[in-house]
């Protein structure tokens, strides 16, 4: 487990081992795992995001697309 991006809103925590990233909106309360194609996808479109247009609003704004309607939610026990 890897922490491959931090913001103030999101977090990617890579499983390398599984392929696969943990995606963790920390003010949304919500996460979502990706693995297989659509952790490919994700990585992709991250990567075609221009070096110098890749920044902490364009990435959170990648990952907000990828979060809405199918992440879940963190419950605090």
């Amino acid at each position: 487990m890897n922490v491959v991006y931090n913001s103030e809103q999101y977090a990617i925590v890579a499983y390398p081992n599984r392929e696969a990233f943990e995606l963790v909106d920390k003010t949304g309360c919500r996460s979502l795992f990706v693995q297989g194609s659509v952790a490919i996808g994700l990585r992709e479109a991250i990567d075609n995001i221009p070096f110098h247009e890749r920044d902490e609003e364009s990435v959170d704004s990648l990952l907000d697309e990828y979060c809405v309607g199918a992440s879940r939610p963190i419950f605090y026990h």
